[in-house]
């Protein structure tokens, strides 16, 4: 399991006042050292909507454009230098630029860089992906959207069925079947026992919607509930087995293993959705972790070493649809030769054992640091550590799913957030405050995050 703490004996809100004064002051040193980011953001927005290629990079007070990166560091345009505990929200677990990773891609493109053909080293990387996961059977995509999009037809081609089961605010790729509540409004999310089913944006068919039944995270009475009200219709639970789209959100001990029971007790399947966990939290990732081993398992981001990829697995006979034809799964640079040869070292090279020891230690440094400052300081803050994972929760007791998480002051995250990038720690934006380390982060890296954190905290007190 992660490692969470007990919350500190005593602990005393942050005032609004302080936090908003902090704010004010941090975001003036934000946006004066990235004059070059500003002016590209502005020519940016005449040519692409909100002035960056993917929703996610506009955040406040405003994107930062990076030039290059190399190792545990990245640099932006304004040649400010980071600690980047981003890592393109967790592809990148083998650091930026690794001499293997350059030397095989290198060495494939001098070769060509697509066919439309299979290549040895995806019948290398499958092997090696079945022997992490346990799943005897793999088919290769671009990207953790295509995968979930798989997994979910490939477990209604298997089952007959239609209708899909997924937890309230997990986030599984931006394809229709799965963009329902995720992070809904209050005022539309309905009762906590009983979420509504809400469009995360517009332009989703009604009709889909209907077929994607929403429940908690860590709640089996209303899994149950879901199957009896739509019984003999759910082809498939799909779960991340550790939350990460709010916060890090771990599993109740039991949990998945229950999970899995009464999806198969109702004829479905369960798909564990590890874009973010599969190979981050352990070597065969959240399946290895907590001992539970699904019936499809959707992967990407960190398993292609800063390629496009990802990929889907499962047992034999649900594989089999793929195998009799009955469900198709295509892509023209599904397997693409670059995206193989960074796999192949990734897996095989890489990610070895001393790989995780070194997460684990870094982990440590971490959790340690930041328990002090929040003991120090009466914080009613927690951390959670996974290995490569992580994050500081502003809140003090643990959060179990959507509706806990949505008690938390997310003013503080985005304070936590400028004090690091204004630090020289580059943090992915949002409330979550997630981290991911990287096989090339060292003891002095980690140490900087937990210095910028106990200023921090000491400015809250002071």
């Amino acid at each position: 399991m992660g490692t969470i703490p007990m919350a500190a004996t005593t602990t005393r809100e942050v005032p609004k006042a302080r936090v908003l004064e902090l704010t004010a002051v941090e975001e003036e040193r934000f946006r004066k050292a990235r004059a070059r980011s500003k002016q590209l953001w502005e020519d940016a927005r005449k040519v692409l909507p909100r002035g960056v290629p993917s929703s996610f990079q506009d955040a406040a007070p405003q994107p930062i454009f990076i030039e290059h990166g190399k190792g545990s560091l990245v640099w932006d345009v304004d040649g400010n230098e980071y600690v980047d505990f981003h890592n393109g929200f967790g592809v990148m677990v083998v650091g930026h630029a690794h001499p293997k990773i350059v030397d095989a891609v290198q060495r494939q493109i001098e070769r060509g860089s697509h066919f439309a053909q299979p290549v040895e080293d995806a019948v290398v990387v499958a092997n090696e992906l079945a022997r992490r996961f346990r799943q005897p059977k793999w088919r290769f995509t671009n990207s953790g959207t295509e995968s979930t999009l798989d997994a979910v037809r490939i477990a209604r081609g298997f089952t007959g069925r239609e209708r899909l089961i997924k937890i309230e605010a997990s986030y599984h790729g931006h394809h229709d079947a799965l963009m329902v509540s995720v992070e809904p409004p209050p005022d539309l999310m309905g009762a906590p026992d009983h979420p509504a089913s809400v469009p995360q944006s517009e332009g989703i068919p009604a009709a889909i919607v209907e077929l994607t039944t929403v429940v908690p995270f860590n709640d089996l009475d209303a899994l149950e509930t879901a199957f009896v009200q739509h019984a003999g219709e759910v082809a498939a639970v799909i779960v991340e087995p550790a939350m990460m789209n709010v916060g890090i959100v771990l599993p109740d001990a039991g949990y998945l293993g229950k999970l899995k029971e009464i999806a198969h007790r109702h004829g479905a399947l369960l798909i564990f959705d590890e874009v973010k966990t599969g190979v981050t939290i352990a070597p065969g990732g959240a399946t290895d972790r907590f001992q539970v081993t699904p019936d499809l398992v959707a992967l990407a981001k960190a398993i292609g070493g800063g390629l496009p990829c990802g990929a889907v697995g499962g047992r034999e006979d649900v594989m089999g649809v793929v195998e009799e034809k009955r469900v198709a799964q295509m892509g023209t640079f599904n397997g693409n030769p670059l995206t193989m040869a960074a796999s192949r070292v990734t897996l095989l090279e890489i990610l070895d054992g001393n790989a995780y020891a070194h997460f684990d230690a870094l982990a440590e440094t971490l959790q340690g640091g930041l328990d002090e400052a929040i003991g120090s300081y009466e914080l009613p803050f927690h951390v959670t550590t996974l290995a490569a994972r992580g994050g500081v929760t502003y809140r003090a007791q643990r959060v179990r799913n959507y509706r806990d998480y949505l008690e938390i002051d997310k003013s503080l995250a985005y304070l936590s957030w400028l004090y690091q990038s204004n630090r020289g720690v580059l943090m992915a934006p949002g409330a979550e405050e997630n981290w991911t380390l990287s096989v090339q982060h060292s003891a002095e890296d980690v140490q900087r995050y937990v210095d910028n954190f106990a200023e921090m905290a000491k400015d809250f007190r002071h």
